[in-house]
């Protein structure tokens, strides 16, 4: 079954270069050239990737992308935008963007971070555990379902993933650069702080439901270990 990619951008010259492309690499895809329209697109259909566009008309990206997830839809989101301001970009990955690309890009880089995001919904992250226990913490892979103390936590899924990375690997430090490579597909070249950024939401989520620090510990230098801290009632 072909993979279906929504493209969610008002420039008509980038859609027929982005749609030509995909189409080309063998990819089914839907248009919508604002944000009312993408919102009702999303809604009645299934698409396996969402490019979605920062900057539209009647609704935008960002707002998309935050209802999606807080309707508990996962389907994964790169966003398009011409802003250079960092925080444009923060934003998206903190509200539940999978990756994001800043205009003008490479049409070939994007094709791979497409590619990259639809292998990895088929990748085995959690060893075929029904559930993973840490401490206060228990994850239930099937479902994306995690729990602290019996409180469901409400994680993206980047956070719960790698969540679930770090507390498979508990007491030892994962590199930067494998969580970057493991998650993201990033080389050790790539200088992004796409990590950093959902380590810092995922401690706070975690902290918010009572585990000191998040669990989550930074090693200065190498990269971040998942220790059993104290929980507070």
């Amino acid at each position: 079954m072909k993979a279906r990619i929504l493209v969610v951008e008002d420039d008509h010259a980038l859609v027929s270069l982005l749609t030509h492309n995909l189409e080309r690499e063998g990819y089914e895809t839907g248009v919508a050239m604002d944000g009312e329209e993408a919102w009702r697109k999303i809604q009645s259909g299934e698409w396996d990737v969402i490019l979605l566009d920062v900057m539209l008309p009647h609704r935008d990206g960002l707002e998309i992308c935050r209802q999606l997830r807080q309707e508990k839809n996962y389907t994964p989101v790169i966003m398009l935008t011409a802003r250079d301001d960092e925080i444009d970009r923060v934003v998206g990955l903190e509200i539940g963007a999978d990756d994001y690309v800043t205009k003008p890009f490479s049409v070939r880089e994007l094709m791979a971070r497409i590619k990259v995001i639809l292998r990895r919904r088929n990748l085995d992250l959690y060893e075929g555990k029904p559930e993973i226990e840490a401490g206060p913490i228990l994850i239930r892979p099937e479902n994306y379902e995690v729990f602290l103390k019996g409180q469901k936590v409400d994680l993206t899924r980047k956070e719960f993933e790698l969540l679930t990375l770090l507390v498979q690997n508990k007491g030892r430090v994962l590199k930067r650069d494998y969580l970057l490579q493991r998650l993201w597909d990033y080389g050790d070249t790539v200088k992004t702080r796409v990590l950093d950024v959902h380590v810092s939401k995922l401690r706070e989520k975690l902290a918010s439901y009572g585990l000191k620090g998040g669990g989550i510990e930074t090693v200065r230098g190498i990269g971040y270990k998942f220790e059993e801290k104290g929980y507070e009632e």
